[in-house]
């Protein structure tokens, strides 16, 4: 009797809590759980607390932080949509997932008003990551690019090539006498690569996605990620992603550094010395009088197929793309809108006077292969590419070709 007692009472507080939770019972404002990565200059959290008031009491934005790094957002996503979980509502979707969660059936078009709502002004280098088989499968909501990030002090003229920076470096030495750049074996290996063999004309994949292509082009990156690995690289280049370059460049211990805009607002806190003669230019290319290729970031709002409120989420991340919290997001947290007419804001010019650069990057931007397959094709280029010093081109290469067709075919757990 007791154990029935017991029993009653848990469903009748559960009861009483599930009738609290508005919206998901039909007795207030929709919850619109919107899952992401974490954002620390506090503009996205500002901008899901502002369009939860200005919704009229039709839904509440509920932001669940996921870890830092892309893959562990993946992670945890898969899972649950793979499972039809039906508390997802918003994705801040990393722009490499689009075609994966397209393809399995996880995310709904953006189709009428709502697709007019996603694309409309904004530039055309973003809207190439939120298309697949016809359709648009996301919203843009910020981007981003590399620059080459150098020491004005050490260096009179920024260079156009790589090989041009690899001999600056080299005449430089000592200590700053490095080039920084993402070696570790993770996405942003990839990132260097692929923006490497787009810069020498090439592609990872042919047009249709389901072979490799690689070529002259590739064998051309691979022989400058050996250089660069072998003759300049600072010391840890194999253990190094984005953070640990920029803590690195800050130090002094380079003159040349590729990586994302965050690093100019953090080098201004941070290392007052190094911000003092820091400049930027470019991304260096592989053909001397063509512009690189450098890949495109960023995030898209996608909605979950498997949402109680489907009307509820797409009006609540309408909302969040508004100008003002994509203007608030680039001035708070240095991330690069999608929005073309923002790169003219004075405002933001005086906070980021890179933008125009950036905004130049994008329009000769490349994406990494647009496949459902890319989460297994980007692991076989980590795997065969790590660490950078033990590059044999031609070797690498052949070794590179037959892993990513494996994975394009699902033959083998990578």
């Amino acid at each position: 009797m007791r154990r029935v007692i017991a029993t009653f009472g848990v469903l009748a507080t559960a009861a009483f809590a599930a009738a609290g939770c508005g919206g998901d019972s039909g007795g207030g404002p929709a919850t619109i759980r919107f899952y992401g990565g974490p954002e620390n200059s506090g503009a996205l959290d500002k901008a899901v607390a502002d369009c939860s008031k200005q919704s009229g009491g039709k839904y509440n934005i509920s932001f669940e932080k996921l870890p830092a790094d892309a893959d562990g957002q993946r992670e945890q996503l898969v899972r649950r949509l793979a499972a039809e979980d039906d508390g997802i509502d918003l994705i801040n979707m990393d722009v490499i997932w689009t075609a994966e969660f397209a393809e399995a059936g996880w995310i709904q078009p953006w189709e009428g008003a709502n697709e007019k709502a996603a694309i409309d002004g904004v530039l055309e280098g973003p809207l190439r990551t939120v298309r697949y088989g016809g359709k648009v499968y996301g919203a843009p909501f910020n981007t981003n690019t590399q620059l080459l990030w150098y020491r004005g002090d050490l260096v009179k003229s920024p260079p156009k090539t790589w090989e041009e920076m690899i001999s600056q470096a080299k005449e430089i030495g000592g200590k700053a006498g490095h080039v920084l750049v993402q070696g570790k074996q993770y996405e942003g290996l990839t990132v260097w690569f692929n923006s490497l063999v787009a810069s020498a004309g090439g592609s990872i994949l042919k047009e249709g996605g389901d072979e490799a292509s690689l070529g002259e082009p590739a064998l051309k990156a691979l022989e400058t990620m050996k250089q660069v690995a072998t003759q300049v690289g600072d010391p840890s280049l194999s253990n190094q992603a984005e953070d640990e370059t920029r803590l690195a460049f800050q130090e002094g211990n380079a003159a040349f550094m590729v990586n994302y805009s965050f690093v100019y607002p953090s080098a201004k806190e941070e290392a007052p010395k190094i911000y003092k003669n820091m400049k930027w230019a470019p991304w260096p290319t592989l053909k001397e009088g063509e512009p690189a290729h450098v890949t495109i970031g960023g995030y898209n709002i996608g909605v979950s197929k498997f949402t109680k409120h489907k009307d509820e989420a797409f009006a609540a991340a309408k909302c969040l793309l508004k100008r003002k919290n994509q203007k608030d997001i680039a001035l708070k947290a240095g991330l690069p809108p999608v929005l073309a007419d923002l790169y003219d804001d004075p405002e933001i010019k005086k906070a980021n006077p890179f933008i125009d650069d950036v905004k130049t990057s994008l329009r000769e931007a490349s994406v990494r292969p647009p496949t459902p397959a890319y989460n297994d094709v980007s692991l076989a280029i980590q795997k065969s590419l790590s660490p950078p010093r033990s590059i044999d081109p031609k070797a690498t290469l052949e070794e590179l070709s037959g892993k990513i067709d494996d994975a394009l075919n699902s033959r083998g757990l990578l």
